[in-house]
């Protein structure tokens, strides 16, 4: 938001705006997930109003499972309290149980694995770079925000490897929450393009200045291009988010993470109130509580990651 006092937005804000931004940025792109932006643009124009549908036939302020995961994933942390591997798992495998809305293919083999061997850690493949755990790890960045950085990777990799054990995968996901850590601590924008810029030295195929990229694949590559794209071009929640979405592809998953994202920089005040009022009201509560829970439990001076 051009003109936006950062330093007016307070930790909690940042916080809450990213836990809310993500269920927003889910909601909003579900709408337009599996289609092309030309398909967008025939049938909504340009798309900037939750009002569910897509191919999962959701009612308006519903979310997939990006917010579901989420959610699961920071109840484990608070229980535990910590990532704890097996304990996540077995969340995992509660809620699959639960027959969520959506699931993913990887996300499902891996909790199948779990099942079958008692083993909260799937083989590392090169083929499992999908951004399902990506998407995700929110809870980890707020529980870990002011926890030194090896301890955060730890606890990334602890909750990613359940699902998906893919270095490429973990190199995205982890550049993801250092940018969220970062966002939570009021650090300029451009600061945080120099994370993505990093990434990108690692893993060259995460490179964002080229081709504007459309109808992007599960494949976190793909995903963190679009959101990169929109989230550095664009100077407003909202902007960034109608960009995103209309770009169509896993649309509800690179609006979670740009949500997520553009929550953390610009504070839960900076989301339009439509959007807000649009969501689900047990959805939008769930993430206000659970993230103001897990920054408390941040305060404690948490450290906890095992397998």
């Amino acid at each position: 938001m051009q003109g936006y006092d950062r330093r007016e937005i307070t930790l909690e804000q940042r916080v809450v705006g990213a836990y809310v931004g993500l269920a927003v940025g889910d909601a909003l792109g579900a709408t337009t997930e599996f289609l092309t932006p030309r398909e967008i643009q025939r049938n909504y124009g340009t798309h900037r109003t939750i009002c569910g549908g897509g191919w999962l036939h959701l009612q308006p302020g519903e979310v997939t499972d990006d917010t579901e995961m989420s959610l699961v994933l920071g109840a484990s942390i608070l229980r535990t309290p910590g990532v704890d591997a097996a304990s996540v798992a077995t969340a995992f495998s509660d809620w699959m149980r639960s027959k969520p809305v959506d699931i993913g293919n990887t996300v499902r083999r891996g909790i199948v694995h779990f099942r079958t061997t008692g083993e909260p850690l799937v083989p590392e493949n090169e083929y499992d770079a999908g951004n399902g755990a990506c998407m995700r790890s929110l809870p980890v960045a707020i529980c870990y925000w002011n926890a030194a950085p090896e301890i955060r990777i730890a606890a990334s990799r602890m909750q990613s490897h359940v699902t998906h054990n893919n270095r490429q995968a973990d190199a995205g996901t982890e550049a993801v929450l250092q940018m969220l850590v970062s966002a939570f601590r009021g650090v300029p924008k451009s600061a945080l393009q120099i994370i993505a810029q990093d990434l990108v030295e690692q893993y060259i195929g995460y490179r964002f200045d080229r081709r504007r990229v459309e109808n992007p694949s599960g494949w976190i590559v793909e995903t963190l291009q679009v959101v990169f794209q929109a989230f550095f071009s664009q100077q407003s929640f909202k902007d960034i988010l109608v960009d995103v979405v209309n770009r169509g592809g896993d649309a509800d998953t690179t609006g979670a993470i740009a949500g997520m994202l553009a929550g953390a920089c610009y504070g839960v005040d900076a989301i339009p109130r439509q959007w807000r009022s649009a969501l689900k009201a047990q959805v939008r509560h769930a993430c206000e509580q659970q993230s103001t829970a897990l920054l408390a439990l941040a305060e404690t001076g948490i450290d906890v990651a095992r397998r």
